[in-house]
């Protein structure tokens, strides 16, 4: 895949505005000789975890208020059980509703913050997937070295034949873009400088090797400034562990994501478990919770074994600075006023209920507004009940009418009388 169009579809504009921040953090620590794209993805991932930091406590706070309002919705739910009728599911829904209006949130609440978060993190994946396309000090470096290359007549078919002969047309279709892109020059030295970013430093060894001595001489320099910038605890950020096998220090990064998710999930659930929860509801969760601690590590691992090194550098930066917020926000919350973050959670709602024109709710309301939708609710099912006692009535008096005197109600003869006194009562 080719990211040669940086800046298309929804996400550009924000994977835009990372790179030009991860740019900037690079050019900042290449003045202090620190010049590294790895330090480069850390600060950066800190950066964004810092940025989110607000809505990962509103989120832990929401969580926390859940705990209390769960009971509740359980026992709603459990009071409509079995009732699939649509009169039954919508006051379901409305007393439910209620009871999230009485707390001063709504049920979908904390799905916001994480739609939020998700277009942020599928913009930072593209970022880091390929840095060239948007770190310009980066793209320069790699453009040096094109336009070099591009000195060689030959160098399009060289690159090709190379692209063939090690099995990357799986990867891209390199020689369908280099001849058949109808693009300016700067569209193709943009395909070369992603192609060139895909390989490890022994098969681009391997590319100049085709090239005149001259330059090679001229390459070999330049591509070792990319390589002490794009190497971390030396490890090429290009380079997926899956490349080079299980028996390579590279194993240590899908090790170290699964490690480090393990705990920051961990930490997570300690902070949310409920101690409001019945005994069953318990091992339900905790069930849950043993399953969410084995998948997600492994599909960490997994990932990080299949995507580039500076995929899994970045991941377990994430984790790691989600397990330092997480113990921050765990300790920030533990003698969290639940009663103080209501009243405030209602003076919020108000707000914007008066904005919309609504009357403002308060606790007492919300429980009213539920007991006024259980009373309907009473007197609907009793109506019900007696019309069902009134039809079963009316049969038995019928049967009694038609069938009375009757040995065999299912006869032939029963029927016909039976049609017989209906007549008579009818013409009357």
């Amino acid at each position: 895949m080719l990211f040669l169009t940086a800046h298309d579809g929804l996400l550009g504009p924000i994977s835009t505005l990372f790179g030009y921040l991860m740019n900037g953090i690079y050019i900042a620590l290449d003045k202090f000789g620190l010049g590294n794209i790895g330090v480069a993805i850390i600060i950066f991932t800190l950066i964004t975890r810092l940025l989110l930091y607000p809505s990962t406590v509103r989120q832990q706070k929401s969580s926390k208020l859940m705990a209390i309002i769960q009971p509740e919705i359980k026992a709603i739910q459990a009071k409509y059980e079995g009732r699939q009728d649509q009169q039954s599911m919508i006051a379901q829904q409305a007393e439910i509703k209620a009871v999230y209006e009485k707390y001063g949130t709504s049920m979908t609440g904390n799905c916001v913050q994480l739609l939020i978060q998700m277009p942020i993190i599928f913009a930072l994946y593209r970022v880091i997937m390929n840095v060239p396309a948007y770190v310009p000090a980066i793209k320069e470096k790699f453009m040096d070295i094109v336009d070099t290359l591009l000195t060689d007549s030959a160098a399009i078919q060289k690159l090709t034949d190379f692209h063939k002969a090690n099995g990357l047309d799986k990867l891209i279709n390199l020689e369908k873009q280099l001849h058949n892109f109808e693009g300016t020059a700067e569209v193709q030295k943009n395909f070369i400088i992603d192609f060139l970013y895909k390989l490890n430093p022994s098969q681009f060894t391997q590319l100049i090797s085709e090239f005149s001595t001259e330059i090679q001489s001229l390459v070999t320099p330049k591509y070792e400034l990319i390589e002490q910038a794009n190497s971390f605890c030396g490890l090429n950020l290009s380079t997926a562990p899956s490349a080079v096998g299980f028996l390579s220090p590279y194993i240590l990064v899908p090790i170290l994501a699964a490690l480090s998710q393990y705990l920051s999930i961990w930490l997570m659930q300690k902070q949310n478990k409920s101690k409001l929860n019945t005994e069953n509801e318990n091992d339900t969760m905790q069930q849950t919770m043993n399953s969410m601690n084995i998948m997600m590590p492994i599909m960490s691992a997994v990932f990080c074994w299949g995507f580039a090194t500076g995929i899994g550098i970045y991941w377990i930066a994430t984790s790691v600075f989600m397990v330092i917020t997480q113990v921050i926000v765990n300790k920030q919350l533990e003698n969290l006023d639940m009663d103080k973050m209501i009243k405030e959670n209602i003076e919020k709602a108000n707000k914007k209920r008066a904005k919309k024109g609504l009357p403002p709710i308060n606790e007492a309301q919300a429980a009213n507004n539920i007991k006024k939708m259980e009373e309907n609710m009473e007197r609907k099912e009793k109506a019900r009940e007696e019309l069902v006692n009134s039809q079963k009535k009316l049969v038995e008096k019928a049967d009694k009418y038609y069938f009375e005197n009757e040995s065999n109600p299912d006869s032939l003869f029963a029927k016909a009388n039976m049609v017989q006194k209906y007549n008579d009562k009818n013409n009357k």
